[in-house]
């Protein structure tokens, strides 16, 4: 089809002098679809992808108002008014746009996704129109489609797995706290029997040599039996100490009959005295907590024993700085600070998966609602915090 074919008669307006022949072939060869319209909104020219793509013979658009031949409904089916046209908007107040959130409309009343743009035209610096561009773009809203429908999908899977996840590492965590209570309850059996049972039996047993020691002591002429029960006895006092070494390791007694303050009061006490470093130790509990008992009890404990145990074996420090604070009620809360001057730890040595030591401490706390950190770096010291609510008492 050619231009003239398309083109108003002569004298139909100024506008149509705008466009020469000359752009006749690449108006025509474009995949685009290309109309012009005038001050009043009406078509002065349309190129074959536009005809074909609104389903209109060109001869049927020319002249016509272009909103309400393809612009006059929203996608939801409301009426679209033409003063908030954008394609209007581009000569009325000389904003050009570009929009692909729109459809236009088929004459078989049929709607398509579309993209386009609104350009002015321009006369001797006046303003006598606007050129418009559009593509259909279904193609591109269904793959748009698809790929949003995937990423749902994708998402949901997601979700699925995290929550199925997130429940895994709950149950394993019920389960390793619940491997930890019952070694807690069997350190606790343990350490009553070898109290009752072999601690009983070395008592009797050095009562007995105390006996025979007496008995053989008139026997003069026999001092290597008077020896024999000093050296008896010696290993008996020592065999008595190492069992009771023993059950305060399995389960310290001060914490069942004192509670937590003194057990960490003391555990640190018999830390500093063993380990021979220079220390500073504080403890502050606000007046009115009493110590917790049960599972955070262990927990606070056993996590104290763990960072002490790290210093001696690992931190070749010569000073530790350890802080215990217990503010104030209804819900009190306990910080735990330990901090050594000495070798450090690289951050990925912590973060390793193989650090059992860490990762219990972290694991334990977090059961409890609390938080560990450790702040460390070679050549600079570690720093040990710990954070434990203690308004919510667990059993073990």
């Amino acid at each position: 089809m050619s231009w003239s074919a398309v083109l108003p008669a002569a004298g139909a307006g100024r506008v149509a002098d705008v466009w020469r022949d000359r752009l006749s072939l690449l108006l025509e060869s474009t995949g685009e679809g290309i109309f012009g319209i005038d001050l009043a909104g009406c078509c002065v020219f349309v190129n074959r992808s536009a005809a074909q793509q609104l389903g209109w013979p060109a001869e049927q658009v020319l002249g016509r108002n272009m909103h309400e031949l393809i612009h006059h409904t929203h996608p939801d089916g409301a009426h679209y008014p033409e003063e908030a046209c954008p394609i209007f908007n581009a000569f009325r107040q000389g904003l050009p746009c570009r929009v692909d959130g729109e459809v236009l409309w088929r004459a078989d009343g049929s709607a398509f996704p579309a993209e386009y743009s609104s350009y002015p035209i321009l006369d001797d610096g006046q303003v006598c129109g606007a050129v418009v561009t559009f593509v259909d773009i279904s193609e591109r809203k269904q793959a748009e489609e698809l790929l949003r429908r995937t990423n749902d999908a994708l998402e949901t899977r997601v979700a699925e797995r995290t929550a199925e996840l997130s429940a895994a590492l709950a149950q394993l965590r019920e389960l390793a706290n619940h491997l930890e209570s019952v070694r807690e309850t069997e350190r606790k059996r343990i350490a009553r029997e070898v109290h009752d049972e072999l601690g009983s039996l070395l008592v009797a047993l050095k009562m007995d040599v105390d006996w025979l020691g007496k008995r053989l002591a008139p026997l003069a002429d026999r001092p290597e039996l008077q020896c024999k029960c000093h050296g008896m006895g010696r290993l008996i006092d020592t065999a008595v100490d190492n069992v009771g070494r023993i059950i305060t390791d399995l389960r310290p007694s001060i914490l069942d009959h004192q509670g937590l303050w003194a057990a960490l009061e003391w555990q640190a006490q018999e830390f500093i005295e063993a380990a021979e470093l220079r220390s500073d130790l504080q403890l502050h509990v606000a007046a009115g907590v009493a110590p917790p008992e049960g599972g955070v009890a262990i927990a606070v404990f056993r996590i104290f024993q763990e960072i002490l145990s790290n210093i001696a074996r690992h931190a070749q420090a010569t000073h530790v700085h350890i802080r215990i604070t217990v503010d104030d009620p209804p819900e009190p809360v306990l910080y735990l600070d330990v901090r050594d001057d000495g070798i450090g730890a690289p951050p990925q040595a912590l973060a390793d998966a193989r650090s059992y030591g860490v990762l219990g401490m972290r694991e334990r706390a977090a059961h409890f609602g609390g938080r560990l950190v450790i702040d460390s770096a070679p050549g600079q010291g570690t720093r040990v915090r710990l954070v434990m609510p203690l308004g919510t008492e667990v059993s073990p």
